[in-house]
Order: structure tokens, then C-alpha cells, then sequence
């Protein structure tokens, strides 16, 4: 009876592994609203685009060096209006930017493009050279200069650009 109680418990031990192996997803950001070209950014594509960096301090006065795509770039390859296209009615665009926790931050698209401003905003996969902690990412929003952290939002996973009007 003992070995039959082993077994039945391994082989359910083992079931189970495999069951939660299988239903693990992918972090991924899904990028869609008024775009063109709806993108899913996940860990391994986010290597194709071109880094920045963006030091930002810690509530304790600590400098970190985050690292990752300007969102500017990003919604240029979904098709966003930016640039020489960002005047009028397309101003009145905005992006919503949404953790996995629900919480939610608005960015107007000028405070993202390089034409209106000089702050960088990213979404950024490492800190210190590290991939993110796993409280904060794999993906975050990074505001350059900002007083607070309120709108660097924490495990991303939307990004939807919307009309305010």
C-alpha cells in the first residue's frame, strides 16, 4: 500500500508540474487603439529596437539607469501620428497606459514626441544592467525628470492610443 500511495503521489506531483508548465503565459504588451499597425511586444522582440537610457532616482535618493524603447519609436511602428502628422485633430490624441493591476496613466501623444519635448519616456525591460524585478516588470513605463513615480507604471501590459474627443 505504501508503494502504491508513492506512486499515486509522484505521478500526481508530476501531472501537476506539467499542467502548470503548460498554462504559464507570456508577458507580453499589447499595443492597439489608433494605430495602424496593432504590435504585441514580449521580451525577445523587444531586443530588435533601439535602446535608450533614462536615470531616474528612487524614493531614497538613489540614481538607477533604466533601459529600454522610447514609446515615441514604439508607436511609430504601430502607425501612431506623430512627428510632422502630430498638429490639429491629432493632438487631441492621447496614449492609456495600463498595469497588470489595472492601474491606469495618460500620456498626451506631445509629451511623447521629440518635436514638443526632450524628456524621454520609456518602456523599459532592465534597471542597473538587470532585467526588471519581477514587482515591477518585465515591462515599465520610465518618466524621465519627474518628481514622482505615480505615472511610471509597473508591469505593463496596454498601451492604447485614443482620441480625447
Amino acid at each position: 500500500m505504501k508503494n502504491f500511495t508513492a506512486t499515486l503521489f509522484f505521478a500526481l506531483l508530476t501531472i501537476s508540474s506539467f499542467i502548470q508548465a503548460q498554462t504559464v503565459v507570456k508577458a507580453t504588451v499589447r499595443i492597439t487603439g489608433e494605430v495602424t499597425n496593432p504590435l504585441i511586444i514580449d521580451v525577445e522582440n523587444i531586443q530588435k529596437f533601439k535602446k535608450k537610457l533614462v536615470i531616474r532616482k528612487d524614493r531614497d535618493g538613489h540614481n538607477h539607469t533604466y533601459s529600454g524603447i522610447l514609446l515615441s519609436d514604439l508607436l511609430k511602428t504601430a502607425g501612431v501620428t506623430l512627428d510632422a502628422e502630430l498638429k490639429g485633430k491629432n493632438l487631441t490624441k492621447y496614449l492609456l497606459a495600463e498595469g497588470s493591476d489595472g492601474y491606469q496613466v495618460i500620456y498626451s501623444l506631445a509629451e511623447l514626441d521629440n518635436g514638443y519635448t526632450n524628456r524621454r519616456i520609456i518602456l523599459a525591460d532592465q534597471v542597473d544592467g538587470k532585467p526588471l524585478p519581477s514587482a515591477e516588470g518585465p515591462f515599465r513605463i520610465i518618466v524621465q525628470d519627474e518628481k514622482k513615480p505615480a505615472r511610471c507604471v509597473k508591469q505593463l501590459t496596454m498601451l492604447m492610443v485614443k482620441y480625447a474627443i
